[in-house]
């Protein structure tokens, strides 16, 4: 029997796109708009900081070890931003089909999400923008301590310092740019919500005009690394 289910209250707003066509090749992500523009994924952007140590990792531990730890964290990100999903959804069989500890891991957050999410406005929509050149799909859009927000679920093994995260604010300034260009409503908070083994939560909340100039920079270094 599910109990303890909050109810939230969900804000539609009119994108003027259900959705946008999406293509994975080796060299990353692409996202097709309504103006036939190829703009890459911002994760694919932001993949160029962390190249040289996920080379030095894969270097380190060999591939089938870098491989198979790549693949278990990825299947337990998509699970447990799944079930996030589906409990803000009011969905409630959420917990359904899911593995104990990805249960174990949404159970940990629910705490913040009930006393600190409020209106929801968007969650998994895609989003673009012409003024950066660049597409994603934004986590959720929704009130955070009272304050619209941009929110990112991410998982981890272990606790994060603020100086080893800078790309997940990027990332964060870049949907509330896109969010903005969208639907003319600005964002300037910025909110990581982090699962951590065996630990407290964690929760960074950052502005993102904070950010914004080494986003730029970083697209800047994307285009010079790709001829474009």
């Amino acid at each position: 029997m599910m109990t303890n289910i909050r109810i939230f209250e969900h804000i539609g707003i009119d994108l003027g796109y259900e959705d946008l066509v999406c293509e994975t090749k080796p060299e990353g992500r692409k996202y097709i708009t309504p103006d036939g523009a190829a703009y890459p994924s911002i994760t694919t952007v932001l993949s160029i900081l962390s190249a040289a140590s996920i080379a030095a990792w894969r270097k380190r531990v060999g591939d089938e070890e870098a491989d198979k730890v790549s693949t278990q964290a990825a299947g337990r990100g998509t699970d447990v931003h799944a079930i996030i999903e589906k409990y803000l959804d009011n969905d409630p069989s959420y917990k359904k089909g899911y593995m104990p500890h990805i249960i174990n891991s949404f159970s940990d957050l629910k705490p913040i999400f009930d006393s600190r999410i409020g209106k929801i406005y968007a969650q998994e929509v895609p989003l673009y923008s012409d003024h950066l050149g660049v597409a994603g799909r934004v986590d959720c859009v929704a009130e955070f301590d009272g304050q619209i927000s941009i929110i990112d679920f991410k998982t981890s093994r272990r606790n994060k310092t603020k100086d080893k995260i800078h790309n997940y604010f990027m990332q964060e300034s870049a949907y509330a740019i896109m969010w903005e260009e969208r639907t003319k409503i600005p964002i300037t908070q910025l909110v990581t919500i982090m699962t951590v083994d065996h630990n407290e939560p964690q929760v960074f909340i950052e502005h993102r005009d904070n950010w914004t100039g080494q986003l730029l920079n970083t697209i800047e270094r994307y285009k010079k690394l790709n001829g474009s």
